[in-house]
């Protein structure tokens, strides 16, 4: 679960790891797409920052004193580095980079607390409209914060808490009864909105796995947990996209005289053999390579990097590669004989390849004796 434009690092420090922290048992592809989540787009960004920047800028031009100056530098400061690391990370997420994702939420935390700043010297200046203005700014920044860093509930509370929580003392110092409310009303607002944080969290990660399971049901094999057709039709369409000077090779597999394993000994019995054929292909070809069930008895193996003498070897000379002949006995039915014939054909080869030999007398005449009940009739006619 990748963002489109490319993979964000996830935090290292040990402080913007615990803000990025999604919860407990989160797989870490999902993690990944939550960091991506907390970078947003530039446009979102931009929005907040002209608006912070904006009430700072009128604040400051009312009432030009130092606290207000200060807010209104650090305003511009903030938001530029944000913007700068944003940007970057952006970049270097598309060049396959490591990201400053540390950075990008440390000035994050920084800017909420610019915002705090700017509500409790506001509510200090005894100036009741430069007070409004500022409160109703971090008030409108909390519903931001809160969705779009959800995917991060603790850093969404953190950044409420710095934006909000320096209301409550700043009304102690404005010294008005009247905003004595706010006591009661900030801690109620930020426990709800943390709350809601984290019931968002929870909810984008539970329908990340479920998107993440129904992709995976839909691109693999449920017999055995290779890719299927879909899923390797996206596989070698990928491949094609990209690096074209790159070799690669695309090889067929089926089952000689697989039928007579079904007829004989059920539909278990084969499923058993289509399960350790795919753990022998997995195992035989080199790392990396792409394993995929078509359907039935047949298996495509896309193996990247190999020049065409290696095409030839692993094409015709697979016998080498694999195992001797499987004891079917023992993983399949206790009665089952040592049966299989792996055909391991290239695309291009006018003839195929048997590796694993012919069935055994035994196994062919299990396999006549099937053949011949099947084509019993039902019923007799009655004389």
């Amino acid at each position: 679960m990748q963002s489109d434009e490319g993979l964000y690092s996830a935090p290292r420090w040990r402080l913007t790891r615990w803000l990025a922290e999604p919860g407990p048992g989160v797989p870490d592809d999902i993690r990944a797409a939550l960091i991506a989540q907390l970078h947003g787009s530039l446009p979102v960004f931009a929005a907040g920052a002209v608006n912070t920047i904006a009430v700072a800028a009128v604040i400051a031009a009312r009432k030009p004193t130092a606290p207000f100056i200060l807010w209104l530098v650090m305003e511009i400061v903030i938001c530029l580095a944000r913007l700068l690391v944003l940007a970057s990370a952006h970049r270097r997420a598309r060049e396959h980079r490591p990201t400053p994702t540390d950075l990008h939420l440390l000035l994050a935390v920084a800017w909420s607390a610019s915002v705090g700043f700017g509500a409790i010297v506001s509510l200090a200046s005894g100036d009741w409209v430069v007070a409004m203005l500022a409160s109703l700014s971090a008030a409108a920044m909390v519903g931001g914060i809160c969705f779009r860093n959800f995917g991060a509930p603790r850093l969404a509370g953190t950044m409420i808490l710095l934006s909000l929580g320096p209301i409550i003392p700043g009304a102690a110092l404005a010294g008005e009864p009247l905003f004595y409310i706010v006591y009661l009303q900030v801690p109620m607002y930020l426990a709800a909105m943390t709350a809601a944080a984290f019931r968002l969290n929870r909810m984008l990660v539970t329908t990340m796995r479920a998107e993440r399971e129904n992709s995976h049901r839909a691109h693999h094999d449920a017999l055995t947990g290779l890719l299927n057709r879909a899923g390797f039709v996206e596989a070698l369409g990928a491949r094609l996209g990209a690096d074209a000077e790159r070799p690669f090779a695309v090889m067929f597999f089926d089952l000689d005289n697989f039928k007579p394993i079904n007829d004989t000994f059920g539909h278990a019995a084969g499923d058993a053999v289509l399960k350790a054929v795919a753990g022998r292909v997995r195992r035989a070809l080199p790392d990396g390579a792409v394993v995929a069930r078509m359907g039935g008895d047949e298996f495509v193996a896309l193996v990247d990097g190999l020049t065409p003498t290696w095409r030839w070897r692993w094409g015709t000379g697979s016998s080498a590669r694999l195992p001797s002949p499987m004891s079917w006995a023992a993983r399949c039915a206790p009665a089952l004989a040592p049966v299989s014939a792996l055909r391991c054909r290239r695309i291009t080869a006018p003839r195929s390849r048997n590796c694993w030999g012919s069935p055994t007398p035994r196994s062919t005449r299990r396999s006549r004796a099937a053949n011949r009940a099947a084509a019993w009739p039902r019923s007799r006619p009655t004389s």
